[in-house]
């Protein structure tokens, strides 16, 4: 089958023909990565959004708490993030850990980012005593941003792509070590339901509903809209190498998503049961 999809490579699009390159600026000295960029507009984006929420009535947390909330929530996302990768996928980085810094080459893990943002969250809610899980919804709420342009930005670079498949829409990922087979684009399907389907839900959720004076129903929904979503890409996405069937039957994605639907799955369908009444942090009127 695979000789095959490589005879007929030549009808799928080449990677080099779209034109892309990591760089958004190069200066010799000096280059500016997208994925760098990526989760710059992730970040900035989503403390706008966060902002928009905030303002509305019964918020669980005013301006003052949203401007802490980025800083550590930033350091949450770079730290969990690259040290989720070292750990559950490359752990080989820890050979020469001066590489654990590089992060401008990529490797990031979303599972690992979570943590950092959670224990974020924790510290925030701790400190100026506000109730945890209601932040942890409305942070729920800005994540997609930086979903999308992760994704996006990994399809720029070239890499975390896809199964070798022979779709019209297939990629042949020439310049990186998938080879020249055509594969999937995962990197799209990821974009498209971690970052739109996600904001999608969430947003109408918070607008058209009051979902947000159940605490855990929004965090819950975003569990399990990013743990299904995930759990069907790895399907079609190219695991890591040596990680992609475990002996439990799963990859090492699937197996990091479990936890989360499960907690996804308690949050969603407990969150009527905490519903109580809601005085505004920000807001001038009253939440029954």
């Amino acid at each position: 089958m695979i000789d095959i999809i490589l005879a007929s490579a030549a009808q799928f699009t080449r990677f080099e023909e779209l034109g892309l390159s990591p760089n958004a600026l190069d200066l010799g000295f000096f280059q500016l990565k997208w994925y760098s960029l990526a989760y710059l507009a992730g970040i900035l984006i989503g403390y706008w959004y966060l902002t928009k929420l905030i303002v509305q009535p019964g918020a669980p947390l005013a301006r003052r708490h949203a401007d802490d909330m980025i800083f550590y929530a930033t350091l949450g996302i770079i730290l969990g993030g690259r040290l989720g990768y070292v750990f559950f996928y490359n752990p080989a980085i820890l050979s020469n850990p001066i590489e654990i810094l590089q992060v401008w080459n990529g490797g990031m893990s979303l599972h690992g980012g979570v943590l950092g943002v959670v224990l974020a969250i924790w510290y925030i809610s701790r400190k100026e005593k506000l109730s945890f899980l209601r932040i942890c919804d409305y942070i729920a709420c800005v994540i997609p941003f930086g979903l999308l342009f992760g994704r996006l930005a990994n399809f720029v670079n070239g890499e975390l792509w896809g199964r070798v498949t022979d779709v019209p829409w297939a990629i042949v990922f020439t310049q990186t070590a998938a080879g020249d087979l055509p594969r999937h684009p995962s990197q799209l399907y990821e974009a498209g339901l971690e970052g739109l389907l996600y904001f999608i839900i969430t947003s109408l959720l918070f607008w058209k509903t009051d979902a947000r004076y159940h605490p855990g129903k929004l965090v819950g929904t975003g569990l399990l809209v990013y743990g299904l979503s995930r759990f069907t890409v790895e399907f079609f996405r190219q695991p890591d190498k040596g990680l992609e069937n475990l002996s439990w039957g799963l990859t090492m994605g699937q197996t990091l998503t479990v936890p989360m639907l499960l907690l996804g799955i308690y949050l969603v369908f407990t969150a009527k049961g905490r519903r109580v009444r809601v005085e505004p942090t920000a807001g001038d009127k009253s939440v029954a």
